[in-house]
């Protein structure tokens, strides 16, 4: 288990530890948003701020790229797509395969805004217990009387901690295929159908083995939840993630 600390909550000491569940979720959604539309200057000033919170975090970066590395393959293909479908000046050009300068562009600029958003997620599940994501997602839906807020709630938190188990699952997979030799196969399809079948069969397995368990255990949404309070911190961070965010998209109105 020891491999899944990437995608599972550590207790820690830095800012983003210490943060409001509500202010981290909300940054969350601020700094997305933006990102879908900024540029290059935008998006730079992103990733050094994320960089240097993911530092501060003490994120366990080499394991957490391990994990990305099917992320990083759909990113090649969204890449590749955009540079032969995008119409433009051609850069490189090979018999009746052209490369538009500005599919390149298009496509880092893409690339660059999910890795950013991925990234996010990823530093929200290492510094924030599911307990408290649970809370905070209620609190949000507290005031909506028509929706099913503990319910909703319960649900999300169950997903947060249900990641590192599907995590798990595509490792045991991994590590049963390779002693077989399945990754001599050069047909990349029939690698893909062998992993995906087996992993989503496992994954179905382990949420009905928690059903049980929870049904057995009389678990319900009416549980008592963290208390949620708010510091000077807290506020602080919202004024200067507003002021990032509201530069950045002066930046992208000019």
């Amino acid at each position: 288990m020891a491999e899944l600390t990437a995608f599972s909550f550590q207790p820690g000491t830095s800012l983003l530890h210490k943060l409001d569940v509500r202010f981290k979720l909300l940054f969350l959604i601020l700094i997305s948003l933006v990102s879908l539309g900024g540029g290059f200057t935008g998006l730079g000033v992103l990733t050094g701020l994320v960089t240097g919170l993911s530092i501060h975090s003490r994120l366990p970066l080499k394991s957490g790229f391990r994990e990305f590395r099917f992320f990083l393959i759909f990113l090649v293909l969204i890449l590749v797509a955009r540079m032969l479908t995008t119409p433009g000046a051609a850069l490189i050009e090979i018999k009746s395969i052209a490369i538009s300068r500005s599919g390149l562009m298009s496509g880092v600029l893409i690339c660059w805004r999910l890795v950013i958003i991925a990234f996010l997620g990823f530093l929200f599940v290492f510094t924030t217990p599911s307990s408290e994501i649970k809370a905070a997602v209620q609190w949000f839906l507290k005031p909506a009387t028509f929706i099913p807020g503990k319910r909703i709630a319960t649900m999300m938190g169950l997903i947060a901690r249900f990641v590192p188990v599907i995590l798990n699952q595509v490792k045991e997979t991994t590590e049963a295929q390779r002693a077989r030799c399945v990754e001599n196969r050069r047909n990349p399809f029939y690698r893909i159908v062998r992993l995906g079948l087996p992993l989503i069969r496992r994954t179905f397995e382990q949420a009905d083995r928690l059903i049980v368990a929870m049904e057995a255990r009389c678990y319900s949404e009416n549980r008592t939840d963290p208390v949620l309070a708010t510091t000077r911190t807290d506020w602080i961070a919202l004024v200067m993630i507003i002021i990032i965010c509201g530069w950045i998209v002066s930046i992208q109105v000019r």
